[in-house]
């Protein structure tokens, strides 16, 4: 049974940091590039950034660029965003997947407010 979970999430005031993480299982987490995506209520899903299966490289969002990293760690099958300098417009539901979309988390609620 394939799952991802999302965990780290929470109310955080703007300027500072939550660090994300998604434990998969069911599927071989190695072998698959990953994505983290976010949703703001009322808005459409928007891609954060993507890491290849290695961990070896990693794109970003323009709009978080600078401020999120990605990173993984294969041993331990889990998926992290690291995300810094947190502001306003940040909000949303944080939702992990295999790059392709094949599965997903049932994401997390990060909440950036003073």
């Amino acid at each position: 049974q394939v799952q991802l979970v999302e965990s780290g999430g929470g109310l955080v005031q703007p300027g500072g940091s939550l660090k994300l993480s998604c434990a998969a299982s069911g599927f071989t987490f190695s072998r698959y590039a990953m994505s983290w995506y976010r949703q703001a209520q009322g808005k459409e899903r928007e891609l954060v950034g993507t890491i290849t299966s290695s961990g070896g490289t990693t794109n970003l969002a323009d709009s978080v660029k600078g401020r999120f990293t990605i990173s993984r760690d294969n041993a331990k099958n889990t998926l992290f965003l690291q995300m810094n300098s947190l502001k306003a417009e940040d909000t949303a539901v944080y939702y992990c997947c295999t790059a392709a979309g094949l599965y997903w988390g049932q994401g997390t609620q990060v909440t950036v407010s003073s």
